[in-house]
C-alpha cells in the first residue's frame, strides 16, 4: 500500500544515516508518521492549520482598521457575499498592500489585498473572492494543504535528529507554509470549476456575474503572477470565455 510505503521508505532512508549519529526508532517512526499524516489529514486538521497559517500571515501584514474605507467598502461587498463557506463562518480582511491578490483557507479566513481592491470594481471583488471561497469549498485547499504538510514533514525528517516536529513548527517553518497555502497552484480543472463556483454563488444570492467577466480580463491585462487568481493557467481571457458562454446560455 502506498501510505505504507511511505513509512518504511522514510525509515529506511533515516537508518542509512552514519552510525556515529545514534540511532533513535521512536523518533525515526515520528518522521514517518508525519509523512503519514500529510495524506490524511482530517478536515478538523485542516482547519487548525488554516489557522496557524492565517495568524502568521495576519502578523507580517498591516490589516486596514475598520474604519478605513476598505474594510468599509470590504464590510459591503462581504454582506452582499455571505459570512459563510460550507457553514464554515468566514472572517473577512483587507491587507494595505499594492499586491493584487486575494484569498481563503478552510477556517473561514478571506483576506483581499487593496491593490486588488484599487483595480477592480465591488461586483469585480465579489466573483474574485466567490472564485477563492471555491478553492476551498470544493476540497482544493485541503489538497494544496497536504501538499504544503507533506513539504513540511520532507524538512523535518531532513532534519529529524534535531528537535523540530511538523506538528510544532518553528517560526520560520510555518512562514514557508503559509506562503505555500497563499501561493498555492492549482490545476486547470480546479481553476474553472472554482470558477463556476463563484458563477453559482452570484447567480443564488441575484449578483452580477458580468464582474467575473471583467475580473478576469483586468486580470489577463497584468500577465500574471504567482497566485492562482493571477496565474495565466488557465489563460484569463478563457476563463472570462467560459463565464460569458454560462450568461448566454442561462446557465
Amino acid at each position: 500500500m502506498k501510505l505504507r510505503s511511505m513509512v518504511v521508505t522514510s525509515l529506511f532512508a533515516v537508518s542509512l544515516m552514519p552510525t556515529a549519529m545514534a540511532f533513535d526508532f521512536n523518533k525515526a517512526l515520528k518522521v514517518g508518521t508525519d509523512a503519514l499524516q500529510a495524506a490524511t489529514l482530517t478536515d478538523a486538521d485542516v482547519k487548525a492549520l488554516a489557522e496557524q497559517a492565517c495568524v502568521k500571515s495576519d502578523a507580517q501584514s498591516t490589516i486596514a482598521p475598520p474604519k478605513d474605507k476598505y474594510s468599509k467598502r470590504l464590510d459591503v461587498i462581504s454582506k452582499k457575499l455571505g459570512n459563510e463557506i460550507n457553514g464554515q463562518p468566514v472572517n473577512y480582511k483587507v491587507y494595505l498592500t499594492k499586491d493584487v491578490n486575494a484569498w481563503a483557507m478552510a477556517n473561514g479566513c478571506v483576506r483581499v489585498y487593496a491593490g486588488l481592491m484599487d483595480l477592480m470594481t465591488d461586483d469585480e471583488v465579489i466573483g474574485v473572492l466567490g472564485h477563492e471561497m471555491g478553492h476551498v469549498a470544493l476540497g482544493h485547499s485541503k489538497k494544496g494543504m497536504q501538499t504544503a504538510y507533506a513539504v513540511a514533514a520532507a524538512k523535518n525528517a531532513a532534519s529529524s535528529y534535531g528537535n523540530k516536529t511538523v506538528a510544532s513548527l518553528t517560526d520560520s517553518e510555518l512562514g514557508g507554509f503559509t506562503e505555500t497555502l497563499i501561493n498555492a497552484q492549482f490545476s486547470q480543472s480546479q481553476e474553472l470549476d472554482a470558477d463556476n463556483f463563484s458563477f453559482d454563488l452570484l447567480t443564488q444570492k441575484k449578483l452580477k456575474r458580468e464582474g467575473l467577466i471583467t475580473a478576469f480580463q483586468k486580470l489577463a491585462a497584468l500577465g500574471g503572477g504567482e497566485h492562482s487568481m493571477t496565474s495565466s493557467h488557465p489563460a484569463s481571457e478563457d476563463r472570462a470565455k467560459n463565464i460569458q458562454t454560462r450568461i448566454a446560455n442561462g446557465k
